[in-house]
């Protein structure tokens, strides 16, 4: 069995979050050659995956839980809320996972910021990916908390490869 790793990020809302999960999943697949898995959370229920009047749509305004396959891929619709675990075994078999969001999950966090940095976010973050455009010196970073460049995907990856949680 492979070791499948796992890793949150954190952040405001147009921090860059997506901008780097994209970059790193991308060189973990091509440049890497790992399988990558990403959950998305969607705290304010605004994501839509299908359109009205299509039968999958139409399958998953039912309330049931609904699986459309085709030769080139698999989607899952669920009209209910999933813990990681039964996430994370819908996936099968991955090498990483990349989580976006979630902060109360027991995972390694990286936090993301541009401009400014929440303080209350703190607590929750393992390590911290910030551009030029925030001055570390003007706060108490904890001891232990990892700096990133948000524009080094690469010591992102690095980070972690090293850090990841081993998921069962």
């Amino acid at each position: 069995m492979k070791k499948r790793l796992a890793v949150a990020f954190t952040g405001p809302s147009n921090s860059g979050k997506t901008t780097l999960i994209l970059k790193v999943a991308r060189k973990l697949i091509h440049e890497h050659a790992l399988d990558v898995a990403i959950i998305k959370n969607d705290p304010k229920d605004k994501a839509q995956f299908d359109v009205p009047g299509k039968d999958s749509y139409k399958f998953s305004d039912t309330g049931a839980e609904v699986i459309v396959t085709s030769p080139t891929r698999t989607t899952y619709f669920s009209q209910r809320h999933k813990e990681l675990d039964e996430l994370v075994a819908l996936f099968g078999d991955f090498d990483v996972l990349l989580v976006e969001g979630l902060k109360n999950l027991p995972l390694p966090r990286i936090s993301i910021f541009r401009g400014t940095i929440d303080t209350d976010y703190f607590p929750y973050m393992n390590a911290l990916a910030i551009d030029e455009s925030i001055d570390t010196s003007h706060y108490s970073i904890p001891e232990g908390i990892d700096i990133l460049d948000l524009n080094n995907p690469d010591q992102t990856i690095e980070w972690i490869l090293t850090h990841a949680k081993v998921m069962q």
